[in-house]
């Protein structure tokens, strides 16, 4: 059975940081490509940053600079770390997991709010 689970999101000041957490189990994990995505209020879902399983990484242009995607495949384990953090960044965050041939796969999702 697979399993995508999120934990670290929060409320937090403008200006804050928080880091995301994204644990994959039942999948070769190390073989998947990861993403996040995030679903802000009344919005369509948007990819925020990528991370294929060769390293290479993709960002939207407004969490350029200020947010890293990184994975540990030892702990089955992708982050995202969210530096200096806006209220538009306010949104249900997702990690996606997916592999052409095998499927993909979506998380449950964890709430990040920034104040101003």
């Amino acid at each position: 059975q697979v399993r995508i689970v999120e934990s670290g999101g929060g409320l937090v000041q403008a200006g804050g940081s928080l880091r995301l957490s994204c644990a994959g189990s039942g999948i070769t994990f190390s073989t998947y490509n990861m993403a996040w995505y995030r679903q802000p209020p009344g919005k369509q879902r948007e990819l925020v940053a990528a991370l294929n399983s060769g390293g290479d990484t993709n960002y939207v242009d407004s969490v350029k600079g200020r947010f890293t995607i990184s994975r540990d495949n030892t702990k089955n384990t992708v982050y995202l770390q969210m530096n200096n953090l806006k209220p538009e960044d306010t949104a249900v965050y997702y990690c996606w997991a997916y592999y052409s041939g095998r499927g993909s796969y979506w998380g449950q999702g964890t709430q990040v709010t920034v104040s101003s």
